[in-house]
Parts: structure tokens; C-alpha cells; sequence
């Protein structure tokens, strides 16, 4: 029967040690005492004996037994997400140590969306490493809910993206950039490349390269087909890399939606084209996004700072939105 934990289990927190955060991990990841005790590197009655020392002093149970192992329960979804972050934390505080003691800066995480993975970041980590080359700065592109995932999970230390939806943003502290209207983008010889005047009905006989079908531009883009009275394209590709739709575009006949900014070094080179249509399809503003309240280590801040340099040099109207002052101040 499940108990409800009264104050004294929660009088000392200290009593929770390091090493039953660690066992945790495992226990989600594998399913099994015995795979976790092996990951753990420990005994299974020993894995089992510390399993019921966590629930004993929580006075709840963290994971249901059945036949095929073990599953968290909501309390124990609870910890183990905690726990993640926690232990994050402590192997981020080990780093920067060694690296103070080293004479190194640290390192920071960054998340972004595709667009400023393509301008800004790249800019504002140049900009890092020309003044403090030691600084290790890890990058990810992905879409915004994931990124904001990992954001809050402790994993990333900045994201660039845009806050979707209300739930977290309590959490979260965001600084706008920018807005990000799409365009359709072609090879630069694609057949209605030419064309001075375009419908969205011009559009289709032709094949698509969509996002994945979890993402807000891909229902945007499914509503558009659909208020222009067009069927939902059965020519699809499906891929969220920047990389390999280029690479399709120039190899076919199929269309995407980007921001112009995201393929800019591709239209100078005349390898790819803008058609001449307002598409009608955008995403929110994007902009910088951080936890609230969290401090930064210092690599983490100094990336910040470059970011919101490049972004008053990348993005017009950045520097009053940030709150820069003018050039000529």
C-alpha cells in the first residue's frame, strides 16, 4: 500500500546520498536490477538493499516490480528527472574545477534551431574561441521542444530557439531576436525557378521536403496546403537536417520551406533559388532562452554575451530588442 511521506522524510535531504542518485539511472535505462547492478557496477542484492533504502526514506515507492523487471512510478519519474539534472550538475562543477585548476575556461552547451545554427552560433562561437580558445562549446540543432527539454533537464546551458507552448516558460528566461518567415526554396534550375510570377497552385505537381510530422512548421505547412485548396502532398521526404535538404534540393525537382538566411551562401553560389511566392507560413520569434534564476558558469555567460553580440550584427532591430546600446553610443 502506498504510503504518504510525512515531514521528518523530508527534514533532511542529505540523507538522499550520491549513490543512490546514481542508481537511479540505470534503473530506468535497463529495466532490470540485475542489467542496473551490472551498469552500476555493484551486486544485485546490494543494488536491491539500496533501492529499498531510497524508497524507505522517501516513504514511497519509486519503481512497480512485475515479471519483466521494473518500471518508475510518478514518484519515481519525479526523482529520476531530478536526479539527471543533479548529477549533470555535479560532473559540470568537476569540469570547471579541473579546468580553473588547469588554467582552462570550462565548457558551455548550446542548443539551436536551424536557422541561427546557420548565422548566428556559428558567428558567436568564432567570435569565443578567437578570445579564449580553451573554452570547450558543445552544439546541438534540433527543434525548439527538445531543445527546451534538454534546457530544463540541465543538459543545455543556452537554447536558440522559440518557447512553443506555456508550459515551462514559468522556468524560463527569453531574450527575442528575430521572426522567421519561410520561403520556398528550389535548385537554382528547377523548373518554375524561372518564372517571374507564381499560385500556390504552380506548386503542386511537385514533391515536398518536410519536416518531421511532431513539428509546429509541418502543420503549418499542411494548413496552408489546404486553405490554397490543394491536396496534402504524396511526394514526400521527411528530414529535420539542414544538410541533407540541400543536398535533395540540388539533386531534384523538390521543394522546401526555409528562411531565405538558413541557405543565403547557397543562393550567392547559384545553386539553389527563391521562388517568387509569399508562402504565408512563419514561425514565432526566436531568440535566447535560458533558465530562470540559474547561474551560469562562466563560459556559459561569456557565450551568452557573444551570442547577443553577433545577434545586434546578424539580425536588424537585435541590439534595441536585447537592449544594446547603439552603435554610435
Amino acid at each position: 500500500m502506498n504510503r504518504t511521506p510525512s515531514a521528518s522524510h523530508w527534514a533532511n535531504p542529505a540523507r538522499l546520498k550520491t549513490r543512490h542518485l546514481m542508481l537511479l539511472l540505470p534503473l530506468e535505462e535497463q529495466g532490470s536490477v540485475l542489467r542496473a547492478a551490472e551498469a552500476a557496477r555493484m551486486t544485485q542484492p546490494a543494488a536491491s538493499k539500496l533501492l529499498a533504502e531510497i524508497e524507505g526514506l522517501l516513504g514511497v515507492p519509486l519503481f512497480e516490480r512485475h515479471a519483466r523487471g521494473v518500471q518508475p512510478t510518478w514518484y519515481g519519474q519525479v526523482l529520476i528527472r531530478r536526479a539527471r539534472s543533479a548529477l549533470l550538475e555535479i560532473g559540470r562543477a568537476q569540469e570547471e574545477i579541473a579546468a580553473l585548476r588547469d588554467g582552462r575556461m570550462g565548457s558551455a552547451s548550446i542548443g539551436t534551431v536551424v536557422n541561427p545554427g546557420t548565422n548566428l552560433v556559428p558567428a558567436a562561437v568564432a567570435a569565443i574561441k578567437r578570445e579564449h580558445p580553451d573554452i570547450l562549446v558543445r552544439i546541438e540543432m534540433d527543434y525548439s521542444r527538445p531543445l527546451l527539454a534538454r534546457l530544463l533537464d540541465g543538459q543545455l546551458d543556452l537554447v536558440v530557439g522559440r518557447i512553443m507552448e506555456p508550459a515551462g516558460g514559468a522556468d524560463l528566461e527569453f531574450e527575442p531576436l528575430a521572426d522567421e518567415p519561410h520561403s520556398v526554396i528550389v535548385r537554382a534550375e528547377h523548373p518554375l525557378a524561372g518564372r517571374t510570377r507564381l499560385t500556390h497552385a504552380d506548386l503542386a505537381p511537385y514533391g515536398w521536403i518536410l519536416p518531421p510530422p511532431d513539428s509546429v512548421l509541418r502543420t503549418r505547412l499542411e494548413t496552408m496546403f489546404l486553405e490554397h485548396g490543394l491536396a496534402t502532398p504524396g511526394n514526400v521526404v521527411e528530414t529535420s537536417s539542414l544538410p541533407v535538404t540541400v543536398n535533395l534540393l540540388r539533386a531534384s525537382d523538390l521543394l522546401t520551406a526555409l528562411p531565405v538566411e538558413a541557405v543565403a551562401p547557397y543562393l550567392t553560389a547559384r545553386q539553389l533559388a527563391v521562388l517568387p511566392l509569399d508562402l504565408g507560413v512563419g514561425m514565432e520569434s526566436f531568440g535566447i532562452i535560458r533558465r530562470r534564476g540559474h547561474l551560469l558558469s562562466p563560459a556559459a555567460q561569456r557565450v551568452l554575451e557573444a551570442l547577443r553580440t553577433a545577434a545586434a550584427a546578424v539580425y536588424p532591430g537585435a541590439r534595441n530588442r536585447l537592449g544594446l546600446p547603439s552603435r554610435g553610443a
